[in-house]
């Protein structure tokens, strides 16, 4: 079975916005860091999706995002968005996961973020690594 999910890659000041995800059995890669985003609900369009769910995780009403690039295999489409953060950190109310910092591009290379939150180092998902390396070739 395929699932959808549409993904923001927000960048502010040089630096990539990041989900540390709940730590909750179940859930797509529990713990990890990530990219804030989700699920397509039915007949919802990627670029609607992507709005909906920087609201609802951050409260932050994002303008309109460009289709960065996408992954398909055969167990996930994956939209990915990215655009600038224009709000500061301090503005966005965490409204899903653990914690969310700004981290830069050799910080997201070295495979582990530190979350302020948990004291603790914490690795990437997957579908952030797919982000980091395409960063990764553009610069």
């Amino acid at each position: 079975m395929t699932f959808a999910v549409a993904l923001g890659m927000l960048e502010r000041d040089g630096q990539w916005l990041l989900q540390l995800r709940d730590d909750i059995e179940g859930i797509v890669h529990p713990g990890c860091w990530g990219l804030f985003g989700g699920h397509l609900d039915p007949g919802e369009r990627p670029e609607q999706a992507v709005l909906r769910e920087l609201q609802e995780e951050i409260g932050w009403g994002a303008p309109s995002l460009p289709l960065w690039f996408e992954h398909h295999d055969t167990q996930l489409s994956a939209y990915y968005f990215r655009g600038p953060l224009t709000v500061p950190l301090e503005a966005l109310q965490l409204n899903e996961g653990q914690d969310m910092v700004l981290a830069g591009l050799e910080a997201l290379q070295s495979g582990q973020i530190w979350s302020p939150r948990r004291r603790e180092w914490r690795g990437l998902a997957p579908s952030l690594e797919r982000a980091v390396r395409r960063l990764g070739k553009k610069n």
